[in-house]
């Protein structure tokens, strides 16, 4: 099974930096989503889809999916960039 871990990200909505350094290891999709004929919602029969495991660190992250025989892809968190502004810069 393979799965994918990657740190979360800020919040855009939310000056806070709650849970941000937190590691999520969430599973790759097996199968294709196909839609329902009686309600025409579309779904799969891969539950582990709707699982993401949240990890205090990497190793924590790593170590859990080789307990489990996982293979993990590793996305890196871009780079934060501040954009310093003063609020004169809006009448210039």
């Amino acid at each position: 099974m393979d799965a994918r871990l990657y740190q979360r990200p800020k919040n855009a909505m939310q000056s806070g930096r709650a849970r941000m350094g937190e590691w999520v290891l969430e599973f790759e999709r097996d199968d294709r989503m196909r839609a329902d004929p009686l309600t025409g919602w579309t779904g799969s029969g891969f539950t582990a889809g709707q699982i993401q495991l949240q990890f205090p660190t990497q190793e924590a992250a790593l170590a859990y999916a080789s307990a489990h025989n996982l293979t993990v892809e590793i996305i890196p968190l871009g780079p934060r960039t501040l954009k310093i502004q003063a609020y004169a810069d809006n009448f210039r």
